[in-house]
């Protein structure tokens, strides 16, 4: 029995946090109940950080970067790939935590702890490639060079919407680079994030060199981000609280990666066959609830393939089946908290208000779990709230358009820039899409564009800085020139 009287459920782990090497359940005297979206039952009991154990955390962190810093790449290239092969192996156990805290079902559950792993692997490989180089001296005798060092102890900061993923992408890529790291898991999906880190230490990664803490978000930022060990901050998360971190960093002159909010358009031209564009987007779309930060959110139909799209995707919306992640046939789980099933209402509210035309769902399913019917806005005004918020759940607003130059200016319409998506058959329209979508990431023809060997981040307000790729490795590296005279 944990201490609040909660029972863990019997496939849940104990959760904890992990400090300087070793679990621990801290030193504050307050926690939370950690809860099932398919259920509303509680899972398990998770501690809270006090003051003091995230000053230890942090210290550890700082003590261990003397001695992490310092191991050989290979050797962290050989931790990190023996994490890798530890999480696959134990991917089908995972998953049902992933699940049970989280509600995607299991297949995507699973795939997401295989996607974690190719994150280690892909860091690991990498991690011996950081190349410095010998630049050509103007002065005789002398030699210049530039080196690749680590940043030093880093505080990560992540979601809860994929609990493997995102915490992936930062501990693979501090400890690659050689850094140390002190991450905060999202509170609502903590086992997740500590199946990583048994993996991690299984691997053998010394003590100190990866804590992980839990606790109210904004005081665990609040200490950590200033604390005068932590050099980095990576933060994935909503634009209002990246800009406050960011804030935050600014007074230590701390080097921030924000992956922000988006809103993601996606251009659906004459062109292209409207069936497989459809299947594709039914795919992405409703993929964990649409909770997903690079979900295709804002639809624009060219006009003449409007009426057809717009059928389709609702009759394939109608035909998902929703329910618990653990059965089987589920396609569609339900939201992760009850915050998201009063976001939904408050959208379709004002499509109601606003006279536009749900053409399915619109409301939550049964009064146990947070289950809510896919949902389709067709003629969706660019004034409406779903139009200009991201709904970051599985409402889907849809509107036609005529040319591309329109198109291209109503994607680029709202301050955010994470991803954005195009189905076309013309290679010229395609260029001109590559040229004139302000994004980060932009993906044609399909919806593949997070994988662990290429940048992931936006622009504008959705954040600075990647994840993944060589970019993610660089963003933990300091650049050193070093001008010798013999």
């Amino acid at each position: 029995m944990q201490p609040n009287g909660v029972a863990a459920a019997a496939d849940y782990r104990e959760l904890g946090l992990f400090i300087e090497g070793a679990w621990t359940q801290g030193t504050a005297s307050e926690g939370e109940a950690v809860i099932n979206p398919a259920t509303e039952e509680a899972l398990g009991y998770l501690p809270h950080a006090s003051a003091a154990d995230l000053d230890r955390a942090a210290s550890a962190a700082v003590r261990a970067f003397e001695i992490w810093s310092r191991t050989t790449p290979l050797e962290r290239k050989r931790i990190l790939n023996k994490a890798a092969n530890l999480l696959r192996e134990r991917s089908s156990a995972i998953a049902v935590w992933v699940t049970l805290e989280q509600g995607k079902p299991l297949a995507e559950a699973k795939g997401e702890i295989l996607a974690a792993a190719d994150i280690f692997e892909w860091y690991g490989d990498e991690c011996v490639r950081l190349y410095g180089r010998i630049v050509p001296s103007r002065m005789p005798g002398a030699n210049q060079m530039v080196i690749r060092e680590p940043i030093g102890p880093v505080a990560g900061f992540c979601p809860w919407n994929f609990p493997a993923l995102t915490p992936a992408r930062k501990i693979a890529g501090a400890l690659a680079a050689g850094c140390t790291l002190v991450i905060k898991a999202a509170e609502e999906t903590p086992a997740t994030c500590c199946a990583l880190v048994d993996a991690c230490v299984d691997a053998g990664v010394p003590a100190g060199v990866l804590n992980l803490v839990f606790g109210k978000p904004a005081e665990v930022s609040a200490f950590l981000i200033p604390h005068p060990g932590i050099r980095k901050i990576s933060f994935t998360g909503s634009i209002p609280v990246g800009k406050e971190l960011a804030k935050l960093a600014a007074d230590g002159v701390k080097r921030c990666t924000l992956e922000l909010g988006g809103h993601a358009p996606v251009l659906v031209f004459d062109d292209t066959e409207v069936e497989p564009a459809v299947q594709a987007l039914l795919a992405a779309k409703f993929r964990n609830a649409g909770q997903v930060c690079v979900s295709p959110s804002r639809f624009y139909v060219q006009r003449g393939s409007y009426a057809t799209f717009v059928e389709a995707f609702t009759e394939g919306a109608k035909a998902l089946r929703v329910g618990d992640g653990r059965a089987a046939d589920t396609q569609m789980g339900p939201m992760a908290n009850e915050r998201r099933l009063a976001a939904m209402e408050g959208f379709v509210a004002d499509a109601r208000e606003r006279g536009l035309k749900i053409t399915t769902g619109g409301s939550r399913i049964g009064n146990r779990g947070y289950f809510w019917k896919p949902t389709v806005i067709a003629d969706a005004t660019d004034e409406c709230r779903v139009m200009r918020e991201e709904p970051f759940g599985p409402v889907v607003p849809i509107t036609p358009f005529d040319t591309v130059e329109e198109g291209i200016a109503r994607a680029n319409s709202l301050p955010f820039g994470l991803a954005a998506y195009a189905f076309t058959g013309v290679s010229k329209r395609a260029q001109a899409l590559r040229e004139g979508v302000r994004t980060g990431m932009l993906g044609i023809n399909h919806l593949g564009i997070s994988l662990a060997e290429v940048p992931f981040g936006g622009v504008k307000e959705s954040g600075y800085g990647s994840e993944g790729g060589t970019e993610g490795l660089e963003s933990y590296l300091d650049t050193k020139h070093v001008s010798q005279l013999d």
